[in-house]
């Protein structure tokens, strides 16, 4: 009797070993898949840019707009061109150049914007962005100068980085210049706590800092880079590879971790987060 119950005993304990293991294997099978995914979508999406970039249009070379230039508060960077996110004092920067209308743009905001926080958030890296108009010069249209001019009144709000991630994650399809009306950015910007404000909707409304982001088009011309998003690690391209690796979440990480050896982190208060998707 005391046999067979031991064999019993063996044998749930044989199935509850195997039923872990499988647990276990499916749960590595979905991580080699969504890392495989966010590479593909960002080897796309690369191709994607560098077509965007290289098609014909009307932003192949200088645009230009009217009224003064007006910099959004905290810009930084060559010219007051570039909008921080994260402590002044991270040992490592990312320079990144991005259109709002682009869908490359979008696969690598929502591929890596969770690690891209935490490496802001724990002081490890600082995030200058620079705002470009690619997709209105090749389609037509003025969605991506009016999200970016938004998105600098967001940074007047100290609000920039939700905003910029709320934008993000409800792009429209490229070919739909929804962003080029200011009602649909003033209502995203109601998905970022205390944003809609009077001086929000009338920042965004009087066009406040359109010129700001003509002249930061300009500089992204001039800088004759392949496409949107170009993206650098303390002035070395990371996007879509570094040296012979492919940009992933867990490489971003290690390229910053390598990066500030020997250097310490910087205090960095986290960005206020959107209050929905």
């Amino acid at each position: 009797m005391s046999d067979n119950r031991d064999a019993k005993r063996a044998a749930r304990d044989r199935l509850i070993k195997e039923r872990e293991q499988q647990k276990a294997g499916e749960r590595r099978r979905r991580q080699l898949i969504v890392a495989g995914a966010v590479v593909g979508v960002l080897g796309l999406a690369a191709v994607i840019g560098v077509i965007a970039a290289n098609s014909g249009g009307g932003d192949s070379g200088k645009s230009t707009a009217a009224g003064p230039t007006v910099a959004p508060s905290g810009a930084d960077d060559k010219d007051g061109l570039a909008i921080p996110v994260g402590a002044a004092g991270a040992p490592s920067t990312l320079t990144v150049w991005e259109d709002f209308r682009c869908p490359a743009c979008a696969a690598f905001e929502n591929g890596f914007r969770a690690t891209i926080h935490e490496l802001e958030n724990s002081g490890q890296l600082r995030v200058q962005y620079h705002l470009a108009t690619l997709i209105d010069g090749n389609l037509g249209g003025s969605g991506s100068l009016h999200a970016a001019s938004a998105a600098a009144c967001a940074q007047d709000a100290g609000k920039f980085s939700a905003y910029h991630d709320v934008l993000y994650t409800n792009q429209p399809e490229e070919t739909d210049d929804a962003y080029a009306k200011n009602s649909k950015l003033i209502e995203l910007a109601g998905k970022v706590p205390g944003l809609d404000t009077p001086a929000f909707r009338s920042c965004v409304e009087n066009g406040t800092h359109n010129s700001w982001v003509v002249k930061s088009n300009n500089a992204f011309q001039a800088g004759k880079f392949s496409g949107t998003p170009t993206v650098q690690l303390n002035g070395e391209s990371i996007f879509p590879k570094k040296g012979t690796e492919s940009i992933t979440p867990a490489n971003l990480k290690k390229w910053v971790t390598e990066a500030n050896k020997g250097e310490h982190p910087a205090k960095s208060t986290p960005p206020a987060a959107p209050s929905e998707s």
